[in-house]
């Protein structure tokens, strides 16, 4: 049997990587910036009145990234939330390997463009050092979320980790994996 590559897996490989090394001059092939994860985030603060939501929200984090997520825990209580320590407010999911490149796939090509107004990503939301955040409002931009199922509509974090020592580094790897950038006016 043939083992599957990802379409991005693929475009990286024969495209991207050697664009990058010419762009910026790199003498050695382990210097060229790659993707090496992608940690998606979903606050579920509704959970400290009602822990089923904690529950839905994992089940659809399990369906857009196709792995299951860990929950997060508070680290303190804080009365004026009535939030207690070791409750659980969220999930998060660390996609690795081909899996990170599927849901890269199917985040530049699917569900970006379903997000409404949708003009592009900020290409500001750099960390000065080649990793980069976006936030959706809505888990329903993702094909896998069926709307009749739907109880809550939650906002989630994605974090793209690069090996990129740079800004520019990042901005262009991931230019060459189609991401939208917005344009300046």
């Amino acid at each position: 049997m043939a083992k599957y590559t990802p379409r991005l897996r693929e475009v990286y490989e024969s495209e991207v990587r050697g664009a990058l090394q010419k762009e910026f001059e790199f003498s050695n092939v382990m210097e060229i910036p790659r993707l090496e994860k992608i940690v998606i985030n979903m606050g579920v603060g509704e959970a400290v009145g009602d822990s089923k939501k904690i529950k839905k929200a994992v089940e659809e984090m399990t369906k857009i990234s196709g792995q299951k997520p860990v929950t997060t825990k508070a680290k303190k209580s804080i009365a004026t939330f009535k939030l207690r320590e070791e409750m659980a407010i969220g999930c998060k999911v660390t996609l690795r390997g081909n899996q990170m490149y599927e849901f890269l796939d199917r985040l530049i090509q699917i569900a970006l463009p379903r997000v409404r107004d949708f003009r592009g990503v900020k290409p500001t939301s750099f960390d000065g050092r080649g990793n980069y955040a976006l936030g959706l409002k809505e888990q329903l931009v993702f094909p896998e979320i069926s709307y009749d199922d739907v109880d809550d509509t939650r906002g989630m974090d994605i974090i793209i980790c690069t090996s990129a020592k740079t800004d520019d580094e990042a901005r262009s790897l991931l230019t060459g994996f189609q991401m939208p950038f917005q344009k300046k006016e």
